[in-house]
């Protein structure tokens, strides 16, 4: 539907196709640019249909748990999940700090070659939301490229790290 909030961010890497997917499906490069500024640790990362990828992100004593469940993986030009914050069990739950967060998360991630550039679109959307839910995407959207611009920042030092 596109009357949904949509959040959108599009990055343009120095890189090669196939190098920016390895930073997004491979867990020892995943692990260093995602979640900026918290220490993440991947439990488990199963990039195919049905796979999922379980994610804990650690500061200060505190744990943020997520599961994403891959619903298409084209390699090297799209990915597609659904994303949600989890308990420790994995489970889907509530989000801990925004009780109104939507429970799931349609994300797609797409890779498309510009000459020896890679361009990256990411777009998240709320997935069977409720009216609470949408809302508190859409005034959350604004803030939402700090926390992704830092994690791209990183990536791409990675990825300049990676060609060197």
């Amino acid at each position: 539907m596109s009357d949904l909030p949509t959040y959108i961010l599009e990055r343009e890497f120095d890189a090669p196709r196939e190098l920016v997917w390895r930073t997004w499906t491979e867990a020892k490069l995943l692990s260093q640019w995602y979640g900026p500024g918290v220490e993440t640790h991947i439990h488990q990362l199963d990039v195919t249909p049905g796979g999922v990828w379980l994610n804990e992100m650690k500061w200060g004593g505190n744990s943020n748990y997520e599961r994403m469940e891959y619903t298409e993986v084209d390699p090297p030009a799209r990915l597609v999940w659904l994303h949600s914050v989890a308990n420790a069990d994995w489970e889907a739950a509530e989000n801990p700090m925004m009780p109104d967060w939507p429970r799931v998360l349609l994300a797609t991630v797409t890779f498309t070659e510009k000459g020896d550039k890679t361009l990256l679109k990411l777009t998240w959307q709320p997935h069977n939301a409720s009216p609470a839910e949408l809302a508190c995407f859409a005034a959350a959207m604004a803030g939402m490229d700090k926390g992704w611009a830092s994690g791209m920042d990183m990536l791409a030092k990675i990825l300049a790290e990676m060609q060197a």
